[in-house]
């Protein structure tokens, strides 16, 4: 006979909330630590901001700056569109550490705005994104899971891995914080 698991009590309360706004937040607050390694990093070796904020790991694939902005963009809009709100508007303009931190730090702002009541229709609220130009309505479990975290892991991934590649000294520890 096995064993009966048991889940800790977080788990027994699953939402779209939990599976969201909390992870979103543990990720660009991690991500925020890894932009000051890296900032770090690139003072204490002469190197020019501009070379990481345009590094790319393959050239057909955005810069790291865009990597974070858009980060910040999928958390936001996902967290936004799960709670039935309309999302703030930020200009892609960043072009400094300082203002990468800025974007990170509002970003996290944003999502403590965010409530477990506030999700309480998620699972089911129709959410319609573009899909290959085309608008596509779907359920906000499917839009969570689909679309917005995929999305969101895709570009902090690449944020880590476009700044590892470059040498900057950050490690899975530092990506999962």
């Amino acid at each position: 006979m096995r064993p009966r698991v048991t889940q800790p009590e977080s788990f027994m309360t699953f939402s779209i909330y939990t599976a969201s706004v909390p992870v979103f937040t543990r990720m660009l607050t991690n991500l925020e630590a890894i932009l000051g390694k890296a900032e770090a990093w690139a003072t204490e070796r002469k190197i020019e901001p501009a070379v990481l904020f345009n590094a790319r790991l393959a050239p057909d694939m955005l810069p790291l700056s865009s990597q974070i902005t858009s980060a910040t963009d999928h958390a936001k809009f996902g967290s936004a569109r799960l709670a039935g709100r309309t999302p703030p508007v930020w200009a892609d303009t960043e072009t400094t550490f300082a203002e990468l931190h800025t974007r990170l730090r509002t970003a996290i702002d944003y999502l403590g705005t965010f409530t477990l009541e506030d999700f309480a229709e998620a699972p089911d609220r129709e959410v319609t994104v573009k899909v290959g130009g085309k608008d596509t309505p779907m359920t906000g479990a499917t839009y969570l899971f689909t679309r917005a975290m995929p999305n969101f892991f895709f570009h902090t991934t690449t944020a880590y891995a476009i700044l590892r590649h470059n040498g900057v000294p950050i490690g899975k520890r530092d990506y999962l914080g």
